[in-house]
């Protein structure tokens, strides 16, 4: 990372553009709108005067927080994955002309720097000449890298990404590249350093979904005679009504959505946490949230896993099958779950904002020499 951390930057003004597919509130839909809340948060708490342009249904993370959010689509509308191009184009146009709206008021606003932490390409587009991180939280998706393709990069637009493994996929299109690992609230997870452990138990949570690799996770406790509990959003219906749902019963159960307070203790009392993604997973903050509170992880050698866990956070599977993971998991019980705590605090939320903050002063620097308002 060549960020060069600043001692406490001026206050700045900054636009943050949401991924629009969910509201950004508590039981977070997925690992963006969590990065989300915590980010506008934690800039709102430094002094930093933020709005934030979300799906409507947005909340703060805390009541007392100075935080503005901005609706820019209706709460009822539900993005779905429709297999009918027809569908899918009308779907990206309604998403299009939510963000477009987002980069107007942007635009009209008096902003010092904009934060793009969408999936979008509109404001890959529309936002020239304006000081921009953009936030890369995925694998190159194809809307923005045909985008990238056609035009040049504006020399006010910066760009980050949450892991070295995420980094290598973008780099065809933007060589400089910033990495910003992800970030979690050590003192929140890592609260319970002595809770009791409930023998024979692992945990899994996540979104509910074929990538996510569920199915895979229920295998693997069975094979090691593991009573697992699971928890999320279920975002693909059709799989865990085909795969998930028969092979619950009382060594593997579907606890719901749960409040981060459930999964903490969930997470926390249970002998391993596993973690079975089965796409290039960019990041992996649940993996993390594991290690806080001291719960060895068992993954599957995929996307960031490996820098996550490292060599004391947990065990890697050696192939992306149901009986490498049990291996895995076999491994991951015999870790010390001091060392797995130990792992976890290098990714602190508080290193995390650090190197944005300091990374927003650089960019709008030029904005913020002129005068203005505090």
């Amino acid at each position: 990372m060549s960020i060069q951390l600043l001692d406490a930057p001026d206050p700045l003004r900054i636009a943050v553009l949401a991924h629009l597919h969910h509201p950004i509130r508590a039981p977070f839909a997925g690992g963006m709108e969590a990065h989300t809340a915590h980010l506008v948060s934690d800039l709102s708490s430094r002094g930093h005067r933020v709005t934030l342009f979300a799906k409507a249904g947005s909340e703060a993370l805390s009541p007392r927080a100075t935080l503005r959010i901005h609706p820019v689509i209706s709460g009822t509308f539900e993005v779905r994955g429709y297999p009918d191009d027809h569908l899918k184009n009308a779907q990206h146009r309604k998403l299009d002309g939510a963000m477009k709206s987002a980069v107007e008021h942007v635009r009209a606003g008096d902003f010092d720097v904009v934060i793009n932490n969408s999936l979008s390409p509109i404001p890959h587009a529309h936002l020239q000449g304006m000081a921009v991180l953009h936030i890369l939280h995925t694998p190159p998706p194809p809307r923005i890298t045909s985008l990238l393709d056609k035009q040049k990069t504006d020399e006010r637009h910066r760009f980050a990404t949450v892991s070295a493994v995420n980094a290598r996929a973008w780099r065809r299109w933007l060589p400089q590249l910033e990495i910003i690992p992800n970030g979690i609230n050590m003192e929140f997870w890592g609260s319970q350093p002595h809770a009791e452990v409930v023998a024979g138990t692992a945990a899994w949570t996540g979104r509910i979904t074929p990538e996510k690799g569920t199915h895979l996770a229920i295998a693997a406790a069975r094979a090691n005679n593991l009573r697992l509990a699971m928890a999320g959003p279920i975002q693909d219906r059709e799989y865990f009504d085909e795969l998930i749902a028969p092979s619950l019963a009382e060594d593997a159960r579907y606890l719901g959505h749960l409040p981060q307070e459930e999964l903490r203790q969930l997470i926390g009392s249970s002998e391993v946490f596993i973690s079975s993604p089965l796409w290039e997973e960019p990041f992996g903050l649940t993996t993390l949230e594991a290690m806080a509170c001291g719960t060895p992880v068992a993954a599957l050698p995929a996307g960031a896993m490996a820098e996550l866990i490292g060599t004391t956070g947990g065990a890697l599977a050696t192939a992306r099958t149901a009986a490498a993971l049990g291996h895995a998991v076999a491994r991951a019980l015999a870790m010390d779950r001091q060392k797995v705590r130990e792992r976890a605090a290098g990714f602190s939320r508080e290193l995390m904002i650090e190197a944005y903050e300091s990374l927003l002063a650089q960019i709008a620097a030029p904005l913020a020499l002129r005068g203005r308002e505090s």
